[in-house]
């Protein structure tokens, strides 16, 4: 931001942020006492964000813990590698940069048009849980959002067959590592007016940017038109991942249809009633 005093807009909408992000901390216990998180910072707009609203939650949790930003250099044609580390010294951030070249790599295995996402994925992954180790980090934390999870989920169902969205935490396949998504509550819409506000040093992604054909880019398109034209249907969709009925999928590792039989001493229950939600306290882990 610039030297003038903050508006009210910007405090409320920060606020609002730092609300929801608090919020899925608390709700997943994705950070606790004495932990260390490495921030993977890409450079774009969710991940600056991310690290701004974990430092000033930091100042007011409940709990102790430290930070640590990471950003990897993909080798990139033309990435401005001194952007970053001028960043990170200016807002005080301790800080790791890994350069590895990964662009030579996915650009030589994926043929020109394709999407380059999975591959590149899985490199960036590795050399992360890598640096995790390095700086003894007990969390990772990932900017993805809101829309993120609902892309992932359609994009699963509509392509993949199957019914996957973005936990806001996960344990990795090595169970050396857990990735957590402080920002899984927060629309991009909110991030993106945020990041415009506080004049992040945006560096875009020249390996996949570009790919605007990607199936990605279709759901996004889908969802926003959903957005526009159904106001409040994006709120419910992310609502309705948190209330998950699995007895009313159709996946019998979940459940035993085969053997599924009535009770005989059961009367009257009607399939359709749903106990009552355990009032459950939320503890606020960005305090007052």
């Amino acid at each position: 931001m610039t030297s003038s005093a903050p508006s009210k807009t910007f405090l409320n909408l920060e606020k609002w942020l730092l609300r929801q992000t608090g919020k899925a901390i608390a709700d997943y216990g994705m950070i606790g006492e004495g932990d260390t998180v490495l921030v993977c910072v890409s450079g774009g707009k969710d991940s600056f964000t991310l690290l701004s609203l974990l430092m000033k939650l930091r100042e007011r949790a409940p709990v102790r813990f430290r930070l640590v930003a990471m950003n990897l250099d993909q080798r990139q044609p033309g990435f401005p590698a001194d952007v970053l580390p001028a960043y990170f010294d200016r807002i005080g951030i301790e800080y790791r940069i890994v350069s590895e070249d990964t662009y030579s790599i996915v650009k030589d295995k994926i043929p020109e048009g394709k999407t380059t996402c999975s591959l590149c994925s899985r490199l960036r992954r590795g050399i992360i849980y890598r640096t995790a180790r390095e700086v003894g980090a007990t969390r990772i934390a990932l900017g993805h959002h809101r829309d993120d999870a609902l892309e992932t989920l359609f994009l699963n169902m509509f392509f993949g067959g199957r019914m996957k969205a973005m936990p806001p935490k996960l344990r990795s396949d090595d169970g050396g590592n857990v990735v957590i998504r402080p920002l899984i509550y927060c629309s991009e819409a909110d991030i993106a007016r945020y990041a415009r506000a506080r004049e992040f040093p945006i560096i875009p992604c020249n390996l996949c940017g570009s790919q605007e054909n990607a199936q990605r880019q279709q759901i996004k398109a889908m969802l926003q038109e959903w957005d526009k034209r159904y106001p409040g249907r994006i709120e419910s969709l992310a609502t309705s991942l948190k209330n998950v009925v699995t007895s009313h999928l159709w996946d019998d590792r979940l459940h035993d249809f085969a053997h599924l039989e009535r009770n005989a001493d059961a009367a009257g229950a009607d399939e359709n009633d749903a106990p009552a939600a355990a009032d459950v306290g939320i503890v606020r882990f960005y305090g007052k």
